[in-house]
């Protein structure tokens, strides 16, 4: 028996690709059941992306567990009317079309609202579904770029920082999806209505600047643009930061708070250090050259083992593989080995962050693999499965 808080709820996923597949997984592991509709010639894009293990794409391995799918050609009337009888049966879709795509097939929130009013319908794309940029192509990095989060990291009076991750379409379009379906499911218990979330992964990203972005806006003209580097959180002060050690590996100081920088400065014997530490006019550029020449000095281990025992907020930077093997992701069960009978083989599962039951480890579908029970779940004829091309 499914006890998972989500258990009963039913989601038709259009998504493709990262921002609304990691949304439905994270449904899916919280125990809703997750249906991916797509193409039937290729589906997800992912589907065909490296790294590949025997013909499959380890990405949409990792994205797309504890979901069935079923494929409608959607450019077709027998589709486009198929959609409109399955979502009869759901309470939530997610696409992930650029806007007006789905209102152009016929097949938009309106229309498909008229099917099920209790429907909630989630809309992620890259600028939103308003404004002049709304048709505009992007990707992570633009999105980013767009909200102000790209310029903020980096060296003063250097180039911005690559982030190597998705924050936009993790933090700003999956998380904020998550966030505007639970609610909008809260309300429906109230009204009995659906509702449209619109997610715009720029303006979901601009939530990582937030606090800065707001308090510039505070201050008014009394206030100062956020500037890269210069800042006591994106590199200003001496006791938050990134220093290089003798063995070319890194630690991540995050020793903010006085209590903590003064327990590092006492640790390396250097006191001296403390006061400038958070002078932003010139006094903590200097105390961060001595930092970066005294953590060049020794190797890695070496200061892991001067600041083991001690509480102050100081990490080594992980690399690779480091991250798989860490004692504390481990003992909260992170990693999750199981068998895929399906094919024939082990496979360890990365775990979504919240685990509120046994999250279940069912392996992800192939393309069209539920297609004729997804659509007999809703009530089409064995003829009309056949001509659906659903087998």
């Amino acid at each position: 028996m499914n006890t998972l808080p989500l258990a009963g709820l039913k989601v038709l996923d259009l998504s493709r690709l990262l921002p609304g597949p990691y949304a439905t997984l994270v449904l899916a592991d919280l125990g809703a059941t997750v249906d991916k509709l797509e193409e039937p010639e290729g589906g997800d894009y992912i589907r065909q992306m490296p790294p590949m293990r025997e013909e499959e794409s380890a990405l949409f391995y990792g994205l797309n567990r504890n979901k069935r799918s079923v494929t409608l050609n959607l450019k077709t009337p027998e589709g486009r009317e198929a959609l409109k009888r399955l979502v009869r049966g759901y309470d939530v879709l997610v696409e992930s079309f650029r806007p007006g795509v789905m209102d152009k097939l016929g097949v938009g929130e309106a229309a498909l609202r008229k099917e099920n009013p209790r429907l909630i319908y989630c809309a992620i794309s890259g600028y939103g579904q308003t404004g002049p940029d709304r048709l505009k192509a992007g990707h992570d990095i633009n999105y980013v770029a767009r909200a102000g989060v790209l310029a903020y990291g980096g060296e003063a009076g250097g180039a911005p920082a690559f982030p190597g991750v998705q924050i936009g379409d993790i933090g700003g379009g999956s998380l904020f999806a998550l966030v505007g379906i639970l609610a909008a499911l809260h309300e429906r218990e109230r009204t009995g209505q659906g509702r449209f979330v619109d997610v715009s992964m720029t303006e979901g990203a601009m939530a990582f600047v937030h606090m800065h972005l707001a308090a510039r806006l505070a201050m008014g003209a009394q206030g100062q643009a956020l500037q890269r580097g210069r800042e006591a959180l994106n590199g200003g002060y001496a006791c938050y930061g990134l220093y290089r050690t003798k063995d070319d590996r890194w630690l991540a100081v995050g020793s903010l708070e006085p209590k903590f920088f003064s327990g590092l400065c006492e640790r390396l014997g250097r006191m001296d250090l403390f006061t400038d530490g958070y002078d932003l006019n010139g006094g903590a550029e200097r105390v961060k050259a001595e930092l970066a020449r005294l953590f060049a000095v020794y190797p890695l281990a070496h200061w892991q083992q001067l600041f083991a025992g001690t509480d102050l907020c100081i990490e080594p930077v992980l690399e690779g593989d480091e991250v798989l093997a860490d004692p504390q992701h481990r003992a909260r069960g992170l990693f999750v080995e199981a068998e895929d009978a399906q094919r024939g083989r082990k496979v360890t599962h990365l775990l979504t962050p919240l685990r509120m039951g046994e999250t279940p480890l069912r392996p992800p579908p192939g393309l069209g693999q539920h297609s004729r029970e997804i659509l007999q779940e809703a009530g089409f004829s064995a003829e009309e499965i056949a001509r659906l091309g659903g087998g």
